[in-house]
């Protein structure tokens, strides 16, 4: 297990209660919202036979969303071993826990041991890390094709928003943190990567964005 002090934090906040409401919420609706969203523009690139990295996969709604879709196997890394729970016991009851690896940490930290994917996900994730280049830079690093990201719009309102939640946490005594990364300084790491936008939904306080490695630079890379 690689952790630091971000991780630690993300243990105390992303708990057993929360990680069990959040997977009982995915069993009555299956995947809503931006996350829904993200899962339909993933399946409308092409899924089948894929591998998937599911960075900060929570319960595992987007892989369990696409292994169902015909992606082939899947790792799923995340920093609250709660999640990491219920994410797996999901797999078990879906039937496809053979398929799914999971590793418990910081992703920039295991960076070196993370094998790349054909699809890297970050599903509001982007938001709740201190370092977005590190991040970012990672995550686009380990795609072969295509890159998913959910994480909030840069405008005055969200981030007031974020400015708001922040103040909560304080007073609640705890250390984690949201972040509201500037647009262009998360595509900045995506491009410098070698990747093209593919798409860009705003939705709420929320962007959902895709990125694709081109045949050109895929063939450059093999």
């Amino acid at each position: 297990m690689s952790c630091c002090h971000h991780c630690q934090d993300a243990e105390q906040l992303f708990d057993r209660r929360d990680a069990a409401r959040r997977l009982a919420r995915y069993q009555r609706r299956g995947p809503q919202g931006t996350t829904r969203l993200l899962v339909d523009a993933l399946c409308a690139a092409g899924v089948a036979s894929a591998s998937v990295l599911d960075i900060g996969g929570g319960v595992g709604v987007v892989h369990h969303e696409l292994l169902r879709a015909g992606a082939a196997q899947a790792t799923d890394i995340d920093a609250s071993s709660a999640y990491l729970a219920a994410a797996r016991g999901e797999s078990v009851r879906l039937g496809h826990a053979e398929r799914v690896t999971y590793m418990h940490g910081d992703f920039v930290a295991l960076d070196a041991r993370v094998a790349p994917a054909e699809i890297v996900v970050l599903d509001r994730v982007v938001c709740c890390y201190p370092d977005m280049p590190a991040l970012v830079g990672a995550a686009a690093a380990h795609t072969t094709r295509l890159l998913g990201l959910v994480y909030p719009r840069d405008v005055w309102w969200v981030r007031a928003g974020v400015r708001a939640v922040n103040l909560g946490l304080a007073i609640e005594r705890s250390a984690f943190r949201l972040f509201c990364h500037p647009t262009a300084a998360v595509d900045a790491e995506a491009r410098r990567a070698g990747l093209t936008l593919r798409l860009q939904h705003s939705s709420g306080p929320w962007q959902v964005v895709v990125y694709e490695r081109t045949m050109d630079e895929r063939m450059h890379n093999a």
